[in-house]
């Protein structure tokens, strides 16, 4: 994406990938603020004149000029950031969806990445890249301590380039070396099928710019030969991306012209509301579609049961949407709490191939919640696996230097409790059979009971009874008892899904 095509769509992107808005607004407002500080851009000027003709080794005028730059932002939230050339492009290829890889999608485990799961299609999955892989080395360099970001920087680059990897995998006392080609990997935003019991699931994997089109034609497909009995959008894992994509995908399942999220900043151009679009918003981003295609879309989505799927991954535009259908009472939010970054992030260019990414607002849900450090709360709390959380990322309030929220009292909280566990939480698929949380939806959706975990599974899985003989398969079983309070009861009715008290 260009320079002239961001200022020219004024996109914003929300996501912990990065943002774009370009507004004028930025701009002129500088332009109007305070003088310049002349008597510190001075002292500033003699420490340049300093570094360049009394340093050990020469430095260029560039390096110093953006280094310097980069200095403005080490005291600014996480998410603000001078934007080089070869960030520039990343950024680029993010929001576009494409860019030169391997096709896995990681997280960190003991100090180094591991694979949440390989992409299809992709040298990593042609490769056998298997999801719980841990990479222990990259190139024949330790990847122990390695920030996620160097790992993935290490691991892009140009198609048709090899790179090789160190794998230990599970119950494999031997390390896997794999060499593997890389290639353009087009990022597939949006993936869907039929459950069992007429159940659509849709998952969100990134909102980039064909995200809207993609769901447009996937709910098209799912509600083709009628619609189905209930939906599942799953968020987990998504970092979010496009503001763009957040406000369409949230038009899909909500009235139209009702409040999706406003934005509050400094300046007037950061204090905006978005509003759903019409019901035939769809023709928008399908031009081929006919209306009653689009009606038909706007019929079942925006009425059957629906439950979204959010784990401590799911950020930002994931947010925004969760927080909308969560205030509509749209949906019931299922999972755990989401990462809480509220902060909108602004990109204002500074030449053909570079710019500055800079905090301009705080978001907020239809309510007027700010997510800002908090995220959002699950109507119904459940974990990643039945043995627990899996995922044990960083939220934004482990971030340093993260903006505060006022309705938020961050030295009253307490790290939850981890459980002692016999067997760990194992690495699933997002749809796939092992699914836990998507089964508790499905739970919840067929009026069945939900559960949070399944520590009693875990507590007699491998304990020897009294007679020394292990527990059978139906004995490892955990009942649901009538007072159980880690089940959480439903029934439909013709209001919908409701609660059994």
């Amino acid at each position: 994406m260009s320079t002239r095509r961001l200022g020219g769509f004024g996109l914003m992107l929300v996501g912990a990938l990065g943002g774009v808005l370009v507004s004028l607004g930025i701009t002129a407002a500088a332009q109007r603020g305070d003088p310049l500080p002349l008597k510190e851009l001075q002292q500033f000027a003699n420490v340049f004149a300093a570094i360049k003709s009394s340093y050990v080794e020469p430095v260029t005028d560039e390096k110093l000029v953006n280094d310097a730059i980069k200095g403005l932002f080490n005291d600014l939230d996480p998410h603000s950031t001078y934007l080089d050339a070869e960030a520039f492009k990343e950024m680029e290829a993010v929001t576009q969806g494409g860019f030169g890889g391997l096709g896995i999608e990681i997280g960190s485990e003991d100090g180094m990445p591991k694979v949440i799961s390989p992409i299809e299609d992709t040298p990593a999955a042609r490769a056998g890249i298997l999801a719980g892989d841990l990479i222990t080395h990259i190139d024949g360099k330790p990847t122990k301590g390695m920030t996620l970001s160097e790992a993935i920087k290490l691991m892009r680059g140009e198609p048709k380039t090899s790179i090789v990897l160190t794998i230990k995998r599970q119950n494999n006392d031997k390390p896997i070396v794999v060499t593997i080609v890389r290639d353009l990997i087009k990022v597939r935003s949006v993936r869907s099928k039929m459950l069992d019991g007429n159940i659509a699931y849709v998952r969100i994997a990134q909102f980039q710019e064909r995200t809207v089109e993609d769901l447009g034609r996937q709910l098209t497909e799912l509600g083709s030969k009628g619609a189905p009995k209930a939906l599942i959008l799953d968020l987990r894992n998504d970092p979010g991306g496009l503001l763009e994509g957040a406000i369409g995908v949230s038009s899909a399942f909500l009235k139209p012209d009702v409040l999706v999220v406003s934005t509050k900043g400094r300046i007037p151009s950061a204090n905006r509301e978005y509003f759903s679009k019409q019901g035939s918003y769809m023709q928008n981003f399908l031009g081929s579609a006919d209306t009653q295609d689009g009606a038909k879309i706007a019929a079942w989505a925006k009425t059957v049961p629906m439950v979204v799927l959010v784990n401590v991954g799911s950020a930002s535009a994931s947010e925004i949407v969760a927080g909308a259908l969560q205030d509509y009472e749209r949906a019931k939010i299922i999972g755990s709490r989401t990462f809480g970054k509220g902060s909108v992030q602004s990109v204002l260019p500074l030449s053909e191939d570079t710019g500055i990414k800079l905090t301009t607002a705080l978001y907020y849900t239809p309510k007027g919640r700010s997510i800002q450090v908090t995220g959002v709360e699950p109507d119904i709390e459940v974990d990643d696996t039945a043995q627990g959380n899996l995922f044990r990322l960083p939220r934004e309030v482990d971030l340093q230097r993260h903006l505060l929220n006022s309705n938020f009292q961050e030295d009253k909280q307490e790290a939850p409790a981890e459980e002692e566990r016999k067997v760990e939480p194992k690495m699933f698929e997002f749809g796939g059979a092992d699914d836990y949380q998507l089964k508790q939806a499905i739970n919840f959706l067929e009026g069945r009971p939900v559960k949070k975990n399944n520590p009693s599974l875990v507590a007699k899985a491998d304990k020897p009874k009294a007679d020394g003989t292990k527990s059978t398969d139906a004995e490892k079983k955990s009942p649901v008892t009538p007072n159980d309070p880690n089940v959480e009861r439903f029934r439909i009715t013709a209001d919908g899904v409701v609660p059994v008290e």
